[in-house]
């Protein structure tokens, strides 16, 4: 008897890690086929370096970019002087010897991962639906669909706003006439890519509080608790990164503060049914 309960709870140990090198296995070709994704258009990234640089990358610096001109508009309208920037044109300058080619490659791969996010998300879906329950599966293509419009329009609210006005003040900005503005391209690479990715995953929150909520993390009345104190890091985070004027505050914030507002509201839906599961 002593051998046959031992012979199948070997059986079972075996059956158990086979199941989990198969799920590694599905994992691995989930996350490889998600590289060769992103390098192919990476590839394609690095092939049209012109479009990418001089048409994108570069193009905040310049006063002529269309938000540039929209706000020039504005300020015009609104008479908020400092929204304007018509003599802005930051002067962007290279110090090492590999700083252009490698920058290249970086924003080459970084363009590879936006172009690819929906479907990196996608393959990300796959991998958990078959821990789903049934009921719960016919949900994915909605996530997939909304967490990649929620990214891409995070990426096109900080390009066209956030990231003009970051480089904007941060580029006009002096502690004395004497000391003049020379951005390295690393520098200001670094910073178009880190606000703009910052504020991409910042859109996802909609996505992350109904994780939280449905796990038990968060409630959607802890979540109404914390609504002021939201308030005050968006107001803080835009006074940063904006000119001083309230306009120019209130366009980054109302987004931001949108985002947490729809977050309650699903919050609030998902612990409701959390609920009723648990009385069930």
């Amino acid at each position: 008897m002593t051998d046959v309960s031992d012979n199948t709870q070997d059986n079972n140990k075996v059956q158990e890690e086979m199941s989990f090198w198969q799920h590694l296995e599905e994992l691995r070709w989930h996350i490889t086929r998600s590289i060769i994704a992103v390098i192919v258009f990476a590839v394609v990234a690095f092939l049209n370096r012109k479009i990418i640089f001089d048409e994108i990358i570069l193009a905040p610096r310049d006063s002529e970019f269309i938000t540039n001109r929209v706000l020039c508009k504005l300020a015009d309208i609104l008479s908020f002087k400092s929204l304007c920037f018509e003599s802005f044109n930051l002067t962007i300058i290279n110090i090492k010897m590999s700083g252009q080619f490698l920058t290249h490659m970086y924003i080459s791969i970084i363009a590879g991962i936006i172009i690819t996010i929906p479907y990196i998300i996608w393959e990300i879906w796959s991998f958990i639906k078959p821990a789903l329950y049934k009921n719960e599966r016919k949900y994915t293509n909605y996530a997939v669909i909304s967490s990649s419009l929620l990214f891409i329009i995070g990426i096109l609210f900080s390009y066209f706003l956030i990231v003009p006005l970051t480089v904007n003040f941060l580029g006009t900005y002096h502690v004395s006439e004497f000391v003049q503005n020379q951005v390295s391209l690393k520098s200001y690479v670094n910073t178009v890519v880190s606000v703009t990715f910052a504020v991409g995953i910042v859109f996802e929150l909609p996505i992350f509080m109904y994780f939280f909520t449905k796990v038990g993390l968060v409630t959607p009345s802890f979540l109404k608790k914390n609504r002021k104190y939201m308030l005050v890091i968006c107001l803080i985070l835009s006074a940063i990164i904006t000119p001083p004027d309230v306009f120019s505050q209130i366009l980054v914030c109302i987004p931001l503060i949108a985002l947490y507002e729809i977050s309650i509201l699903i919050s609030k839906r998902v612990y409701r049914k959390r609920q009723q599961e648990l009385a069930g």
